[in-house]
C-alpha cells in the first residue's frame, strides 16, 4: 500500500509540473500564478462508484488540505439533478450519463465533460414480478415511469424507436429513479425505466424482470466541471481527476470492498450493491473522453430531435464538438505511463 501511495504522488508531482503544457486551448497557465480555490464542490452519486470512494476514504481532503481548501459533497439523485446543480453553481463538478450532459450543453449549460467514470449497464426497461407485458412493443398505449433528462429517459425513447414507436405512444410519468421504482412495485405504472441501484434493488428484493436490456443504449458516466472553474482552476481539475484515477484504480483491485462501500452509502444490501458494481460496472476501459463517447452519443442526436428535446436554437453537434476537455486526464494517464517501469 505504501508503494501504491507513493506512485500516486509521484504522479500527482509529474502531473502538477507539467501541467502548463496541457492547459486548455487559450488560458494561460502558470502553476505559480494559478489561483486556488477556497472549495471544491463535487457531487457523489449512487450510480457513480468512483465519487462514493473518495467521499468514503477522503482523499481529496488529504490531498488540498494544506492549500486550505474545503471539500463539499452534495448528492445526485440522478444526472437532471447534478445538471441542475451544474447550471445553476451549486457544485463545481458532477456526475451524469453522457447523454444528458450532452443534451445539457446544447441547451445551454456552459459545462464540459473531463473524465469517464464508468462504461455501465445502468438502464434497462423494467416490469413489476408476472407482469404480462413481454416486448418492448406491448409497451403502446401503457404507463412508464422515467426521470426526464437522465439516461433511462433517453433509453426509453431510443427502446421505443427501435419498434417503431415514440413518446407520443406512451404515457411517460416522470419521476425521480427511487420514486419510479416505487412506483412500479405499487403497480401505478406498467413499467419503469429503470436505474442501478434501484433496479437490481427490485430485480432481487421484489422479483422484477429486466423487459429490455441494451448496453449499448447506455452512455457513458461522465464527470463534468462547470467550464468556469476549469478555466479558472486548472491545476484544481487535475488533482481532482488525479484522485478519481487512483480511486478508479482501487476498485478493480477491491471489487468486494467497493461494493460494501456502495451497500453502506446507498443503504442497500451487499448482493443488490454487487449486481450493480461487479456485473453492470465496466472499470477497464479509458477514462479519457474522445472518440468511443462521440460515436455513442452521435446516435443520440436524432433521438433528441425527433422527442422535441432541444431549446430552440440549440446546436446538439456543435455542442457535441466542443464537449469533450479531456486534456487534464490525458497528462494523468500519459504521466502514469512514464512513471511506470517497463520489464
Amino acid at each position: 500500500m505504501k508503494s501504491r501511495w507513493f506512485s500516486w504522488v509521484v504522479l500527482a508531482a509529474i502531473v502538477l509540473s507539467g501541467l502548463s503544457v496541457f492547459a486548455p486551448s487559450g488560458i494561460t497557465n502558470h502553476a505559480s500564478a494559478q489561483e486556488t480555490p477556497d472549495k471544491i464542490r463535487l457531487d457523489y452519486a449512487y450510480y457513480n462508484p468512483s465519487s462514493l470512494v473518495l467521499k468514503k476514504f477522503g482523499w481529496l481532503e488529504e490531498d488540498l488540505a494544506a492549500d486550505g481548501v474545503e471539500i463539499e459533497w452534495v448528492l445526485s439523485a440522478g444526472s437532471n439533478k447534478a445538471n441542475e446543480y451544474l447550471r445553476s453553481d451549486a457544485i463545481d463538478f458532477g456526475s451524469t450519463a453522457g447523454a444528458a450532459a450532452l443534451l445539457a450543453k446544447a441547451n445551454g449549460s456552459e459545462i464540459q465533460t473531463v473524465y469517464i467514470f464508468s462504461k455501465p449497464e445502468w438502464a434497462a426497461l423494467v416490469v413489476p414480478k408476472d407482469s404480462p407485458i413481454t416486448s418492448v412493443d406491448q409497451l403502446k398505449g401503457k404507463k412508464i415511469a422515467a426521470t426526464k433528462g437522465t439516461d433511462p429517459y433517453f433509453f426509453l425513447l431510443r427502446s421505443l424507436n427501435s419498434v417503431g414507436l415514440s413518446a407520443t405512444d406512451v404515457e411517460i410519468i416522470n419521476l425521480q429513479h427511487a420514486d419510479g421504482k416505487a412506483a412500479l412495485e405499487r403497480g401505478d405504472v406498467d413499467a419503469w425505466a429503470g436505474l442501478d441501484p434501484f433496479m437490481a434493488q427490485t430485480e432481487i428484493e421484489s422479483g422484477s424482470t429486466l423487459l429490455y436490456r441494451n448496453i449499448d443504449f447506455n452512455s457513458y458516466g461522465f464527470l463534468n466541471a462547470r467550464q468556469a472553474f476549469i478555466e479558472k482552476y486548472p491545476e484544481a481539475v487535475t488533482r481532482v481527476l488525479t484522485q478519481y484515477e487512483r480511486a478508479r484504480v482501487w476498485i478493480q483491485e477491491n471489487p468486494d470492498e467497493a461494493a460494501q462501500i456502495l451497500a453502506d452509502e446507498a443503504k442497500l444490501s451487499l448482493e443488490v450493491a454487487k449486481k450493480e458494481l461487479v456485473e453492470r460496472t465496466v472499470l477497464t476501459e479509458s477514462p479519457i473522453p474522445g472518440a468511443v463517447q462521440t460515436a455513442v452519443l452521435t446516435e443520440i442526436i436524432p433521438i433528441f430531435i425527433a422527442e422535441n428535446q432541444l431549446q430552440p436554437g440549440a446546436d446538439a453537434e456543435k455542442a457535441l464538438a466542443e464537449l469533450f476537455a479531456p486534456q487534464f486526464i490525458q497528462a494523468i494517464v500519459d504521466s502514469q505511463s512514464a512513471a511506470t517501469p517497463t520489464s
